[in-house]
């Protein structure tokens, strides 16, 4: 079988096409004839500064879309042949990939596998940013970073769909803001001036709730925008800053909390919570709350392009690896 790998890190170019044996479910497992592939930013990462490769050659990838093609013992949940969407701790840019059946999800009735492939990472987790760590309540306001991305995009319907009171986005080029619009955000601002207009926007006060998957000097001007009692959700790094650290000083003058989500971490110390997360996340799709607009599909084989659009930060939307399909 096909599959995309790196054999040192690097730019895009370090992406090449080889063959592998077709790997066979374990214990517990499921393997899968990937039909999509979704692109996420912490695949560039895995390529260029090795976050979460245990070791070389690595096959990136972290979510997919296909066909059950086999199941390891124990599995009772799933059957061979049936559609499903999964989340993968790496392996995903391949023909057939195998993963924990707990992190595979049936594909819910009426979606395609085309628009299942997007579901995994980003639903779980803009769902969990907003609910189960932000616990957003009606009539609170937000800032999300990245706004015109996957996350960004569900993150503003969800909220909006929550009785937000107002909706903020923050995006790393003006022309993104067009797309963050569509998608439930009230006011969209530049990554320079953020927290200015954050202020200008609600009056002074700041924000209930930020999302922040930047880290770094964003993340201390985040929780420098929020109001009295307001939370901060630290999602990931893409700045690739030292790991951040707030204390006292920061948080008892006006009663900020920090707290973090990582999906791939849950996959593996709860997968239990995981998986009702999912659950809960999926329906928002399934009832039309939330569209997640696949902006760029590409072959397999030119994951090495994918990757570099990416990483020009000037996609909106989500980004698709067609392999199977």
């Amino acid at each position: 079988m096909r599959v995309i790998r790196f054999e040192r890190y690097g730019g895009p170019e370090v992406l090449s096409v080889a063959e592998a044996a077709v790997p066979e479910p374990g214990a517990g497992q499921v393997s899968i004839d990937v039909a999509f592939a979704g692109v996420n930013f912490a695949d560039l990462k895995a390529r260029a500064e090795g976050y979460r490769v245990p070791a070389l050659p690595f096959v990136p990838g972290l979510e997919v879309s296909g066909r059950v093609r086999a199941v390891g013992e124990g599995v009772e949940a799933f059957h061979v042949g049936q559609d499903v969407a999964a989340l993968t701790p790496g392996g995903a840019y391949a023909d057939v990939v195998v993963a924990d059946s707990a992190t595979v999800f049936p594909v819910p009735d009426g979606l395609d596998l085309r628009t299942a492939a997007t579901l995994p990472t980003v639903l779980p987790t803009a769902h969990a940013l907003l609910h189960e760590v932000g616990r957003l309540r009606e009539g609170e306001s937000v800032l999300v970073q990245g706004a015109a991305g996957g996350i960004g995009t569900v993150a503003g319907q969800l909220a909006r769909a929550a009785g937000a009171g107002a909706v903020y986005g923050v995006v790393s080029r003006p022309a993104k803001a067009g797309h963050a619009l569509k998608y439930g955000y009230d006011e969209v601002f530049s990554a320079v001036d953020f927290p200015d207009e954050v202020r200008r926007a609600t009056d002074g006060r700041g924000v209930d709730l930020a999302l922040d998957p930047v880290g770094g000097d964003t993340l201390r001007r985040s929780l420098a925008s929020l109001a009295v009692f307001g939370r901060l959700v630290s999602f990931g790094n893409a700045s690739s800053a030292d790991p951040w650290q707030v204390g006292q000083s920061e948080l008892y003058p006006t009663a900020h909390t920090v707290a973090g989500f990582s999906i791939l971490s849950l996959a593996q110390t709860a997968p239990d919570a995981l998986r009702e997360l999912a659950e809960r996340a999926f329906r928002t799709v399934t009832e039309g709350t939330v569209e997640l607009p696949v902006t760029a599909e590409f072959p397999l084989t030119e994951a090495a392009e994918a990757h570099q659009l990416l990483s020009s930060r000037t996609t909106t939307g989500k980004l698709l690896l067609r392999v199977n399909a």
